[in-house]
């Protein structure tokens, strides 16, 4: 017995619409800057740490740069003092990730 089926059987009276409406939100678009961002590693209290800096545009589209990163790599990280701080040495990662998302990006430091 499928679903639709058992659904019947439930709420007989009901009517099912002929639309279906599906929210489905379009995937927001960053803003690509002339400048590049810096891509930078650092160890903080003894830990390596991987700094991403120099975004131009909103705020809130580089909290969301910094989710996408988070979730993809599966790593921890914070967004602070405008700067995405990852957990770990990702560098070559995600500057691999920045450049397919149509990013320049400038490698600094070690």
């Amino acid at each position: 017995m499928d679903l639709q089926e058992q659904l019947k059987k439930l709420f007989p009276d009901h009517q099912p619409s002929e639309e279906i409406e599906k929210a489905i939100e379009a995937p927001k678009e960053l803003f690509v800057q002339q400048e590049p961002m810096i891509c930078k590693y650092e160890k903080r209290k003894g830990k390596p740490t991987t700094i991403i800096a120099g975004y131009e545009g909103e705020d809130n589209d580089f909290k969301l740069l910094a989710k996408e990163i988070k979730n993809k790599f599966a790593v921890g990280g914070s967004f602070k003092d405008c700067e995405i701080i990852i957990q770990g040495d990702y560098r070559d990662k995600i500057m691999d990730f920045l450049k397919q998302k149509g990013f320049k990006v400038k490698r600094v430091g070690g």
